[in-house]
């Protein structure tokens, strides 16, 4: 009896035992297998932070601080600042009133140029001579030569009449008659050209030769216009505004306009340039309203010429402005450069307002403090291309 006892005893803590260890063993692998799985979490988190700061930075351009410095890149922090409504037409660039002259044949008869300096461009002296119109030859004669004995005619005829009214010997009213006549011969003559044959065309004001009607030799009736003469010092800029911009035009102020053969961007405020007239209403035969400005031309604008005109209207505050050279285009859409660091940039698209031709209004996509690049846009634009990232390059911005 006793020894069932001891058996059974024995038996239940051998039990006991061996379950006590199997327990121990399954906490201790599970305790190994949470940790295999946390540090398995652990460099997952680690990988995917990597990841994201990779691609925070993927769209990073890169050009370096001495390339930068060599093509010359600069930027504009951006500030709000004052624009301007604008209005973008087309026009034409005028001689102003009274500063151009078209010179006119005296008499009818044959032409011959004063000389081989008589081109289109040519600068011409008051007074100066600029071609003969002879008619020596025709069955009519010379009208120059008419002319000139008729003056001298009674040129000599006054002289006399001078002393013969001193002394009594005809009336006053015959004196005052006489010097009437020779007066009307003077003009006459003077009038032709003044020579003894031919008629001297002469250059009623000092200016530039534009648009040279005739040549050696052609024959020219009286009146018949000549050539143009221009002092080429102020200028009419006619610009021509559709219908829609009407109720908008009595805001205009001022202008700018760009013209075909160069790129820069004129202002009428830097050449004393003031609004003549807007019109009331279209030109003849077409849509286009006419508005007028006057401006002083330093000799570097050709009249006559086709121009782009931004015409500049009330006044906006607080605008963001960029130089329209920052400005890149991709299929319709508009980007800029941003200046991240020394040497990281940032392609930015942004919808773009009106443009005055030296600037533009960014309507959404820039925010007080960018850096936007101005000058060297299309090395930034290539090195976007090349997407290549120099050694030791640090993100940390």
């Amino acid at each position: 009896m006793k020894r069932n006892i001891i058996f059974s005893i024995l038996f239940t803590y051998i039990f006991w035992g061996c379950s006590g260890s199997s327990s121990s063993h399954s906490d201790e692998h599970e305790h190994q297998h949470s940790d295999h799985i946390e540090a398995h979490d652990h460099n997952h988190d680690e990988h995917e932070g990597h990841d994201h700061e990779a691609e925070e930075h993927s769209d990073e351009i890169i050009l370096k601080k001495a390339e930068a410095e060599a093509i010359g890149l600069t930027t504009k922090t951006i500030r709000p600042e004052k624009f301007h409504g604008v209005i973008s037409c087309s026009g034409t660039l005028l001689a102003a009133q009274g500063d151009e002259v078209t010179v006119v044949s005296p008499v009818a008869g044959v032409v011959s140029l004063a000389g081989k300096h008589i081109t289109d461009g040519s600068s011409v002296a008051k007074g100066s001579v600029l071609l003969n119109v002879s008619a020596e030859k025709m069955a009519t004669g010379d009208p120059a030569k008419r002319a000139y004995i008729d003056y001298e005619t009674a040129r000599k005829t006054y002289e006399r009449a001078q002393e013969l009214v001193k002394d009594q010997i005809i009336s006053r009213q015959e004196y005052e008659q006489i010097y009437k006549d020779y007066e009307t011969a003077k003009l006459a003559y003077e009038a032709i050209g003044g020579g003894k044959s031919g008629s001297a065309v002469k250059a009623p004001m000092g200016g530039y030769l534009k648009n040279i009607m005739v040549k050696d030799g052609d024959f020219v009736e009286m009146g018949q216009p000549l050539m143009t003469l221009s002092q080429n010092k102020r200028l009419q800029l006619r610009a021509e505004v559709p219908q829609r911009y009407y109720k908008e035009l009595p805001a205009v102020v001022s202008a700018n306009f760009k013209t075909p053969y160069d790129d820069r961007v004129y202002e009428l405020s830097r050449l004393n340039g003031r609004l003549l007239s807007y019109g009331k209403g279209t030109l003849a035969g077409g849509a286009y309203i006419p508005v007028v400005f006057e401006l002083d031309n330093k000799g570097e604008i050709v009249p006559g010429a086709y121009i782009e005109v931004f015409l500049l209207t009330t006044s906006i505050d607080n605008a963001i402005v960029v130089p329209v050279s920052a400005l890149t285009e991709e299929q319709g859409l508009y980007f800029v450069y941003l200046r991240l660091d020394e040497e990281g940039y940032k392609k930015q698209e942004v919808t773009v307002g009106n443009s005055d031709g030296e600037n533009v209004r960014i309507l959404s996509g820039l925010h007080e403090g960018d850096q936007v690049v101005t000058r060297g846009v299309y090395q930034v634009k290539l090195a976007a291309n090349s997407g290549v990232i120099p050694e030791g390059h640090s993100h940390n911005h």
